[in-house]
């Protein structure tokens, strides 16, 4: 039975190279940040990576690494309740807590574990989840966990979610749960509306806000600022600290203290993982110090999204519309998407072709996301590149004139 395992792997491994969807791993040999070293040697600009604030080795993340190393140790090489918890960690999250106007925070290793840990403790099969259909892989699986009657909702369509709400009238808990920004196409959740239909139908909303804490709404609170409803009762945040928030791991949930002080009671990937690193706990918390002194880094960020925006608009090419640094340049064809990339690459610039199963079949292109490093020069030299290999592919629809 093993060979036949292993043989069949090898001819999936085929027939995804021969379909042009293998993913290959490019090695970097730099520190992240938006101008990178590639390992033959290559200096390009980085435009794909989750480090919106461009955090991930700023000075003073770097130094604020260096003294929690000194201070507090490398690991813990404990779980949090038997000897895994140094103060740093509680106060880590009372930071997040206080950032996000909830009433208690609990860290994970990631926030893949956090949504895999969110679900399990409330809810069973007498309860109903209610799931937008494009929602995150951690939020899928961690559902898939539960017992709970599951059900999924057209992407943003109101009506259908208030459909699904009332088909679960007779559960005894219902939760809603959505991304805050969707990492495919930069679109947002109406957390204003969704909130008003989860108290029409007393349930709970969960909001996934990975890709919005720190940068999106006036003062980078995510998308519960953008829309509203920062402190909202029936409100559950989960979030990451991989992205914006510094770049390495770490991942939490935020809400009512009853619900976190359950999670701490039941929640599996926090019993039986290993507690994050206090070098990224004590980092984390500095720079949420630093985000609630100053919105200039999320300034500079929502600049340099609209510079980019409205270059890729004028030359002529296929991109979803909104506000959010992830800028997704539909191409369709998943070939054709891996080969603008690999052509970017020969221009300096660094982006990457996703395609199914990542993203829908016929919904292939390449994700551009912005960060508050890039300089203006950046971000002409990556336009004009774009403009360049999309004229020389065929992909440019005509330039807007003005």
């Amino acid at each position: 039975m093993s060979s036949r395992l292993i043989e069949w792997a090898q001819q999936q491994l085929q027939e995804i190279s021969e379909a042009g969807l293998y993913k290959h791993e490019r090695l970097i040999d730099s520190p992240q940040g938006v101008e990178i070293t590639l390992a033959d040697g290559r200096k390009v600009i980085n435009f794909c990576a989750n480090n919106y604030l461009g955090l991930a080795s700023h000075p003073r993340v770097i130094g604020a690494a260096h003294r929690a190393l000194d201070r507090w140790g490398y690991g813990m090489a404990s779980v949090r309740f038997i000897c895994g918890t140094q103060t740093i960690h509680r106060e880590l999250e009372k930071a997040i807590a206080d950032f996000l106007h909830c009433e208690d925070s609990i860290l994970y290793a990631a926030c893949f574990d956090a949504n895999g840990g969110v679900f399990e403790p409330f809810f069973g099969p007498e309860d109903a989840i209610i799931s937008d259909e494009l929602n995150h892989a951690s939020i899928i699986d961690g559902i898939r966990l539960t017992k709970a009657k599951r059900f999924v909702y057209k992407h943003l369509d109101l009506a259908d979610l208030e459909e699904k709400l009332r088909e679960a009238q007779s559960a005894r808990f219902r939760v809603v749960v959505t991304d805050g920004v969707f990492s495919m196409d930069g679109d947002y959740a109406p957390l204003d509306k969704i909130l008003e239909l989860t108290q029409r139908y007393d349930a709970m909303l969960l909001v996934d806000d990975s890709h919005a804490t720190g940068f999106v709404g006036a003062t980078g609170r995510g998308t519960p600022e953008k829309f509203g409803i920062l402190g909202a009762p029936n409100l559950i945040l989960t979030g990451t600290l991989g992205k914006a928030l510094g770049g390495a791991m770490g991942g939490f949930v935020a809400g009512p203290a009853p619900l976190i002080a359950l999670l701490r009671q039941r929640s599996r990937p926090y019993l039986f993982s290993n507690s994050l690193s206090p070098v990224i706990v004590a980092t984390a918390k500095e720079i949420f110090t630093w985000l609630s002194e100053t919105t200039e880094l999320r300034d500079r960020l929502e600049a340099n999204t609209r510079r980019f925006r409205e270059g890729l608009t004028r030359a002529g090419f296929d991109i979803k519309p909104g506000d959010h640094p992830i800028v997704p340049i539909m191409l369709y064809d998943a070939v054709l998407a891996h080969r603008m990339a690999d052509a970017l690459l020969e221009e300096g610039i660094y982006v990457i072709g996703f395609s199914y199963p990542v993203v829908p079949r016929g919904q292939a292109r390449i994700r551009v996301q912005l960060s508050a490093a890039h300089t203006f020069e950046h971000i002409d030299k990556a336009i004009e590149a774009f403009t360049k290999v999309g004229r020389a592919l065929g992909v440019l629809k005509g330039a807007v004139v003005g």
